[in-house]
């Protein structure tokens, strides 16, 4: 039997010494060591002998075997090098001529004008704070002055996931405020007795249970802005953000402010700016008004306030609330907000 592996061993690499492509390399392997290749039927045959020769040829069959394919590996090897040198002899390379170019991303247009909001507030001494996206009940409605019975309670209006208590259950947030109370009673933590005053933006995603409509979606970024301290005003609210409007659309931007309510705000208020698409001339963007709705404000209610630690008898503050993707369609007249989160390149490389 070893005679037999040494013959098989012999004659296989011989064999080898004639392959010159893939071709004959595979028909080779399947010859040589395949499954009906001579070597798999010695280990076949090991029933057949002796325990005192079992050993001796079992070593041997492995040392023939290893060989093998130690040698189809080297020959493979050789056979790549020799087909590419042959194919550089042959085709013409032109080392010249460019490479294919490389696509890049960009910045996302709904995170550009996140960013830039971002940087205005920035300048204008506010600090981002980030909170959670998962919030309760008790932080989403309850503390900002929210009464049982709302509409924006319902189910068809938030998301709510598992966990919580049955009378303060877990919701995907509907709105950056609860980040607000959060922030307040953070800093409140600092000093109870004599809370520091406060300047934050508060960016962040927000979802509602909605219709998707070319005006609607279940998901938007939403940037919020809270200022609290001693002898804030309603006059403070509009000068900041005015201020805020000429950075962003530019230095002869004109606004507005009409009576709106939100149930943590009072007096509430939105804003408007002057079309920068038609100049106040009035077109489809802007309904033929000449004006663009972009955020809401207000002063904080003194309900809200308390919830976070601060005393309305001695503090007062202003908020407002703007969404990102909003100002981006009005800004490049975007006619459906689908686009953002539709990862249609075709839209995004526009950007």
């Amino acid at each position: 039997m070893l005679e037999r592996l040494n013959e098989i061993e012999a004659a296989a690499l011989e064999a080898l010494e004639s392959v010159k492509d893939d071709e004959a390399l595979q028909a080779w392997r399947v010859a040589h060591v395949g499954r009906s290749a001579p070597i798999k039927m010695v280990y076949k045959e090991f029933g057949k002998l002796s325990k005192e020769e079992r050993p001796a040829v079992g070593k041997r069959a492995n040392e023939v075997k290893v060989a093998l394919e130690a040698a189809l590996t080297e020959r493979a090897e050789a056979i790549k090098t020799a087909e590419l040198a042959r194919s550089l002899e042959e085709d013409h390379l032109d080392v010249t001529l460019p490479g294919r170019p490389v696509r890049h991303g960009g910045i996302h247009p709904a995170t550009q004008t996140l960013r830039r909001i971002l940087t205005i507030l920035a300048d204008m001494g506010f600090q981002v704070y980030t909170s959670r996206e998962v919030e309760s009940d008790e932080y989403n409605f309850q503390h900002l002055n929210f009464p049982v019975g709302h509409p924006a309670r319902e189910m068809q209006d938030s998301f709510y996931v598992e966990g919580g208590k049955e009378d303060n259950p877990l919701l995907m947030r509907t709105h950056t405020s609860p980040g607000q109370i959060r922030a307040m009673r953070e800093f409140a933590a600092e000093s109870p007795e004599n809370p520091p005053s406060i300047r934050i933006s508060l960016p962040g995603m927000c979802y509602r249970y909605e219709q998707i409509t070319s005006r609607s979606e279940i998901q938007f970024n939403q940037v919020e802005g809270l200022a609290v301290g001693e002898n804030i005003t309603f006059s403070d609210l509009k000068g900041t953000l005015n201020d805020f409007a000429r950075r962003m659309f530019g230095q002869h931007a004109r606004t507005r402010f009409r009576a709106q309510h939100f149930p943590f705000t009072e007096p509430s208020a939105e804003m408007d700016v002057e079309c920068f698409l038609c100049e106040g001339e009035g077109c489809s963007v802007c309904k033929k008004s000449g004006w663009l709705e972009i955020l809401g404000c207000g002063m904080v209610h003194p309900n809200v306030l308390q919830a976070g630690g601060y005393d309305p008898r001695r503090y007062t503050g202003f908020a407002f609330g703007m969404g990102p993707e909003r100002q981006a369609m009005l800004r490049h007249n975007i006619k459906d907000i689908r686009y953002f989160w539709g990862n249609d390149a075709r839209f995004l490389e526009q950007f």
